[in-house]
């Protein structure tokens, strides 16, 4: 009894915060989503309309839209970091020269703060001054525009999503890779199991639990990436960059809808929960299901 009086004392700061910060704010963002509310308009008090922002986001072209592109840039983002940050992964594995060096550097990216992230390459890539267009007009006689092709644009927000945060992967699955035992490998190279082999049936089941919580945990931040593809591209050329967070912060900040910003937002943390359970149901809950029988 003890013990138990102990531990939720304990467990009582972090509950704190999580109410606070979290179910407080979210019960006050699905409060809002019910009303028609413009706090700048000239009737600023909250107007009950029921389900109806809901109804409207339904046949918001430019909502779906929003939420097609956004899914497109999450899985391209998250399945490059987590392929490129596994194979970094077992590089820094290994004893080369310079590997803390490279470590250092390579770790560099996680502390700069996703506005500058998006200020730094907004600088890099613009035809006049960036280095980015520059290489590619004389080495490849490419000219990179951003501001007028769509495709251009998309890719290059991926690349900025993947250049900030493989370091993350990469330093959650070393941490992985070290902690596993050794006597699994050895075992499977005796009984002539080759690189391949060893990697499905041995490697990858071990380190399962790092990559979901990894993937977990980088599908919804690109899911609700705003700051750093506003400031390369500002949602442009037309809607092609226009992820949700992006769409949100317009319908609420320029337009000042709040209440519909908020329908949108709770739809939003809804079909980042399914897709979390979905993509946990795939890798994990079959997986066990096997097992027991």
């Amino acid at each position: 009894m003890r013990s138990n009086t102990v531990g939720w004392l304990m467990l009582a700061p972090t509950i704190a915060i999580l109410g606070i910060f979290g179910i407080i704010p979210f019960i006050y963002v699905l409060y809002v989503a019910f009303h028609q509310w413009n706090p700048f308009g000239a009737s600023p008090d909250m107007i009950y309309n029921g389900a109806n922002n809901f109804r409207r986001l339904v046949f918001d072209a430019e909502f779906l839209t929003s939420i097609a592109f956004t899914m497109k840039f999450a899985f391209f983002a998250v399945l490059s970091e987590i392929a490129l940050g596994y194979l970094l992964a077992q590089l820094f594995m290994k004893e080369f020269p310079g590997r803390g060096f490279f470590r250092t550097i390579h770790t560099l990216p996680l502390i700069v703060a996703p506005i500058v992230v998006g200020s730094v390459w907004r600088l890099m890539t613009t035809p006049s001054i960036g280095i980015i267009p520059y290489l590619l007009r004389n080495w490849f006689g490419y000219d990179l525009n951003i501001g007028r092709d769509a495709t251009t644009a998309f890719t290059l927000t991926v690349i900025m999503d993947i250049w900030h945060w493989t370091p993350l992967v990469t330093l959650t699955l070393l941490a992985a890779l070290l902690a596993l035992p050794k006597e699994p490998f050895e075992q499977a190279q005796i009984d002539g199991a080759n690189r391949r082999q060893i990697f499905w049936h041995v490697t990858l089941p071990m380190i399962r639990p790092a990559i979901l919580a990894t993937v977990f945990i980088r599908l919804m931040d690109a899911l609700r990436t705003v700051d750093e593809v506003w400031m390369l591209t500002s949602g442009g050329p037309g809607a092609a960059t226009r992820y949700v967070g992006l769409h949100i912060w317009k319908i609420v900040f320029p337009k000042t809808d709040y209440g519909y910003g908020a329908a949108i937002s709770v739809i939003v943390l809804y079909l980042t929960l399914v897709m979390c359970w979905l993509l946990y149901v795939a890798l994990v809950a079959r997986r066990e299901r096997k097992r027991t029988f």
